[in-house]
């Protein structure tokens, strides 16, 4: 019993620590891929196609045939895909323009975007009164902290990355690149609150219909058609949707696999298991290991900001994962009191259930 409930929490966190190691690992291919010169919007159109056709047998074949489809249902999928491809594309605009740290930084503020309409919405219940409820929206206040902390101020410089630098000597040069980080920072903001209507959104979904890669599937589907016809409209140009380097048909390959399949489908699940604040609050975990991603692979300089930003973010984070833990405790001696509260309680039980109220 107590192997299944360990089992029941591990498996899910185990789940969603992967998700953002390997969100964090496809923002760096991907930023790699826009400074080699890959198209923003023709990208998102490749790799959701390309995810669609990975899940197509599933579809076809492997799919739960009792849950029935109706079109209440695929219209929400349509406007699950419409939230996401606008989002996919904001996102690309926005890397591009700034880089994976600052948009593992600015996720962070998901889970108070999440949070927010979660409470709204009545998902998610917040009681002041409740150590878990205060564990948590003081959680993810300190993660978001972090967040700003790693985007605004940059201290001293760490560790200098020996193939560029980040002080460059003309001031035209260094004013171009802080309004394009400015930029960036907006635009990210804008996939932060569009991520967070999606999570919320998504949950929705998928408690009226329990068949994730299903929802998966109709998520890419939508979006590649979406995608494609804005992106017809705006790039004009035919040299676009050609490929030409490694680094772009890898880009392309690892997110549609790992990202439009994997990570929404493992997103997807825990959204049922665990609702969407629970899935928003790992988004603090990225920022570590985007510091550490850039400077490797990117070339990327280390500053004191960057590190006390990813202190703060995980003591955030742990704080908010010690209030959920604490909240499902509660839910689960409650559940335990209901049983019993039509026979006769032992005064031990009957004090257990008073001071758990």
């Amino acid at each position: 019993m107590a192997l299944a409930s360990w089992l029941q929490n591990a498996i899910p966190f185990v789940a969603m620590v992967t998700v953002e190691c390997t969100d964090v690992g496809l923002s760096v291919i991907s930023k790699a891929a826009l400074t080699k010169g890959m198209n923003k919007f023709v990208s998102v159109v490749y790799y959701n196609a390309l995810g669609t056709l990975i899940l197509l047998p599933y579809f076809l074949f492997r799919r739960n045939k009792g849950a029935s489809l109706t079109w209440s249902l695929i219209w929400r999928f349509f406007l699950l895909g419409l939230i996401g491809s606008s989002g996919q594309i904001i996102y690309f605009t926005g890397l591009k323009f700034s880089s994976p740290t600052l948009s593992s930084a600015m996720a962070n503020l998901i889970p108070i975007y999440t949070f927010l309409l979660a409470v709204i919405f009545r998902i998610e219940k917040l009681d002041l009164r409740r150590s878990s409820s205060q564990a948590k929206t003081l959680g993810a206040t300190v993660a978001v902290t972090g967040a700003f902390m790693i985007t605004l101020y940059r201290g001293p410089l760490l560790l200098m990355a020996s193939s560029t630098s980040d002080s460059p000597d003309h001031p035209k040069l260094l004013f171009s690149q802080q309004s394009e980080w400015l930029i960036g920072g907006l635009l990210l903001v804008l996939v932060c609150i569009s991520s967070a209507i999606w999570n919320v959104a998504q949950a929705a979904t998928i408690r009226g219909y329990p068949e994730e890669m299903t929802v998966v599937f109709f998520y890419t589907f939508f979006i590649t058609i979406q995608a494609l016809c804005f992106s017809v409209i705006v790039e004009n140009d035919i040299d676009a949707w050609k490929l030409t380097t490694g680094v772009e048909i890898m880009a392309i390959v690892c997110t549609a696999i790992f990202g439009s399949v994997f990570r929404i489908g493992i997103h997807t699940w825990c959204l049922r298991k665990k609702g969407p604040v629970y899935v928003a609050m790992f988004k603090p975990l990225g920022m570590a290991v985007a510091v550490v991603l850039t400077v490797i692979f990117l070339g990327y300089n280390l500053y004191l900001g960057s590190v006390i930003g990813s202190i703060v973010i995980a003591l955030g984070f742990y704080t908010v994962m010690w209030g959920q833990m604490k909240e499902e405790d509660l839910v689960r001696n409650n559940e335990d009191c209901s049983l019993i509260s039509a026979g006769q309680r032992t005064p031990l039980l009957q004090r257990r259930c008073t001071e758990d109220a």
